[in-house]
């Protein structure tokens, strides 16, 4: 396995109850886990996340939900509708509702369909599928 340049550690306040929301609800695999740390490393076609339960080591602050007040996660994903079909079935809240967004780039759109969640900490994954470019 090769490991990306920037991987996103986050704090969970339940690890199990975190580890079940990403790998049975949204999909992703678990590559390694330390059980005696709660801790694993998680991806999902290509992107890569680290979960650990809240421990002393890390803390520069207080945590307070939401977790990661400010940030979003973008994770591009090949459709969205396999991860949104298993969040209805599994009733759990979509924080911003599917649409297609159109970003300026230089001289190009760059397009992606996508929606935002909530993962059981509050941080935001905004799921994103690509739509390809046009001009401005």
């Amino acid at each position: 396995m090769k490991f990306n340049k920037l991987i996103p550690e986050l704090s969970v306040s339940n690890f199990e109850k975190s580890l079940e929301f990403y790998t049975k609800i949204l999909g992703f695999k678990i590559e390694y886990q330390r059980e005696e740390s709660k801790f694993a490393f998680l991806s999902f076609q290509g992107s890569q996340i680290m979960i650990e339960q809240v421990n002393e080591a890390w803390n520069t602050g207080r945590l307070e939900y939401p977790f990661g007040m400010g940030i979003n996660f973008q994770i591009e994903v090949e459709n969205i509708e396999p991860i949104l079909n298993s969040l209805k079935e599994n009733k759990y809240p979509i924080f911003i509702e599917p649409k297609e967004n159109w970003y300026r780039q230089d001289n190009k759109l760059i397009g992606n369909k996508e929606f935002l969640i909530k993962d059981p900490d509050g941080y935001l994954l905004r799921f994103a599928e690509d739509l390809g470019t046009k001009p401005l």
